[in-house]
């Protein structure tokens, strides 16, 4: 017997970057949450930091959607996963509408996700510099694939009552809805750096701030009963929910047997990014999940067995990481003492020998330094040897996203070979009970991974 879950749902979606739907995305979950109901918030593609600001706006855990890490099958079963009891679902997209992974047709835009998940769109178009225009481009939008449902538009920095009213007639006669319009006034305080907003965990109170005018200027300037209505009419979803220790037992991987063993995994403003299904896999993989901050704690969590550290900003507080050298000793030992610690992109950075000149855990021999080069996009790779995380030939698809280089970039013994796209490359370091690369993987597609890692952590009370 096929179950249903019925969640009302959208999709938040625009023509292009820049459009504005952070904005309009984290208004409404926080407008939706301020009216009494429990919101479901997600992200298209494998961005960490635009879920930081979902979950302040609902609280509850921003989760990602992403076709190409993950697989089109999942789509469903984590979205139901992470909806679970929630009245409504807020999908932000990412780029353009029809904007995925490059060279791969719709793979991983939001169009194939909305598509998936049989959810309405909502439009956010930037009105600026246009009139009747308007109408032509949502029309090209609504017409390009008819399986995407384009349920209405919002309007984003209009300029006046009379450019409102020109768009609003233009959209008229293309028989699109207007759903909210948004006037061309300063925007809620979301700074930016090198690779995107501020996370939250770096300015929590101004965060706070800007989520709540965010929400402000959604009831100003948006029709919350007609987006929820649109929202409703979403039909049911047939996919059952993904769940953690069903992964794990699908992979051939039941928790073993005996006492819990610590995993620390590494949080605070320097290491923001994670996968909230990482927690969930290691903790019905048999593990404690306990979490520490690099920059405020000097000792890993008590009867640390392993070690997670994902990715962030170390590059932004090399100083203060250095400082903390108790910690750096802490982590140097648990590694040399052949404990499993996993590590992404930051994690890398924290592990290796310095930092833009500043010390660091030295587990790694390698040097790491800020670049001006970008570097960005999907990776498909194959594990070149066992580790903590992988047989030997394990295939994965990872994201990279950083502005970092390192020398030298592998070790003898790599962690990735990275096969697509490009010419082959090796990357990253297996050594001993480590795993460090600069790229992410999301753990949805790979549950033996935490598996792996909870078997080989040390339990409480035994020698290491």
């Amino acid at each position: 017997m096929v179950s249903t879950l019925r969640i009302p749902r959208l999709v938040v979606a625009a023509p292009s970057s820049g459009s504005g739907k952070t904005t309009v995305a984290t208004g409404l979950m926080a407008a939706f949450t301020g009216r009494g109901l429990t919101v479901s918030p997600h992200k298209a593609g494998p961005d960490y930091i635009d879920p930081g600001y979902h979950a302040l706006a609902t609280g509850r855990p921003g989760r990602n959607l992403d076709a190409c890490l993950c697989g089109t099958g999942l789509l469903g079963p984590l979205f139901a996963h992470g909806a679970a009891g929630a009245d409504l679902a807020v999908v932000e997209g990412v780029m353009g509408l029809y904007d995925g992974a490059a060279g791969q047709g719709d793979l991983a835009s939001t169009a194939q996700l909305a598509k998936a998940l049989r959810a309405p769109v909502v439009l956010v178009v930037d009105g600026s510099s246009q009139s009747r225009s308007v109408a032509a481009l949502v029309h090209g939008f609504a017409s390009w694939d008819p399986e995407v449902r384009i349920g209405g538009v919002i309007l984003n920095k209009v300029g006046s009552d009379r450019h409102e009213e020109l768009l609003r007639d233009a959209l008229d006669e293309a028989g699109v809805d207007v759903l909210g319009v948004l006037r061309r006034t300063p925007q809620a305080a979301t700074p930016s750096r090198h690779l995107g907003l501020v996370p939250v965990a770096e300015r929590e109170p101004d965060a706070v701030a800007a989520v709540a005018a965010m929400a402000e200027q959604i009831r100003a300037g948006c029709d919350l009963d007609a987006l929820w209505a649109l929202a409703r009419s979403a039909p049911p979803l047939t996919e059952a929910p993904w769940d953690p220790a069903g992964a794990l037992a699908g992979a051939g991987t039941p928790p073993p047997a005996g006492p819990r063993p610590v995993v620390a995994v590494a949080g605070g403003a320097a290491f923001t990014f994670s996968y909230a299904e990482h927690a969930e896999l290691l903790t019905a993989a048999g593990a404690e999940v306990v979490p520490f901050d690099p920059l405020r704690d000097e000792r890993l969590p008590e009867s640390t067995g392993a070690l997670v550290i994902g990715g962030g900003f170390p590059e932004v507080y090399a100083p203060e990481l250095s400082a903390n050298a108790a910690l750096r000793a802490e982590v140097a030992a648990l590694a040399a003492a052949g404990a499993p610690v996993a590590a992404e992109c930051a994690g890398l950075l924290y592990l290796a020998r310095e930092l833009d000149g500043a010390p660091m855990c030295g587990v790694l021999d390698a040097a790491a330094r800020m670049t001006e080069r970008l570097t960005l996009g999907y990776r498909d790779a194959v594990a070149v040897g066992d580790s903590v995380l992988a047989p030997a030939g394990t295939r994965v698809s990872g994201h990279e996203f950083h502005r970092t280089s390192l020398e030298p970039g592998a070790g003898a013994d790599p962690a990735w070979g990275v096969v697509r796209p490009g010419p082959a490359r090796t990357e990253g370091f297996v050594q001993g009970g480590v795993h460090a690369s600069y790229l992410h993987v999301h753990w949805a597609a790979l549950p033996s991974a935490a598996a792996r890692l909870v078997a080989r952590a040390v339990r409480p009370g035994a020698a290491r």
